[in-house]
């Protein structure tokens, strides 16, 4: 993981680190401290999705979003954590990334979006490594001939 070699802002415990395009690696080890110091549960919701409350149907066996009228106060937290989590991700991005989550609807899907885009997906990863694993025997080989 790469670590730029002069950082742009100052620690803050306060403000979430930016992201420029890149370090993305850095960046992400350093927004995923920040979103666990300001509270553990936002970081769950980056994990896991948003909560959405629901209720039984009449019937008893379908379940339905509940109307925001019906909402306790548990059900209005976890909405309110979603939201404080992807706050918290777009404050932390510049213009050029902001385009490219700007449909993203919960802080789920930014982080899914940032991280394909940036470390691609199990297949590009797979497909890197072994173009590498290829370009090192290659390069033994022709090590080999020089001796």
């Amino acid at each position: 993981m790469d670590a730029p070699p002069t950082s742009q802002e100052g620690a803050s415990q306060t403000r979430p680190p930016l992201f420029n395009g890149k370090y993305y690696g850095w960046w992400k080890n350093r927004m995923m401290d920040h979103l666990l110091g300001e509270n553990p549960d936002l970081w769950g919701v980056v994990l896991d999705g948003p909560t959405i409350p629901m209720k039984n149907e009449i019937d008893g066996t379908t379940q339905v979003p509940k109307d925001r009228k019906e909402r306790n106060a548990a059900d209005k937290l976890a909405i309110q954590n979603n939201a404080k989590a992807k706050k918290i991700l777009i404050c932390g991005i510049g213009p050029d990334e902001y385009n490219r989550i700007s449909s993203c609807q919960d802080a789920k899907a930014i982080w899914e979006t940032l991280q394909t885009a940036h470390e691609g997906t199990t297949q590009v990863k797979k497909s890197k490594i072994d173009n590498l694993n290829r370009q090192y025997e290659l390069f033994r080989i022709f090590y080999a001939f020089e001796s």
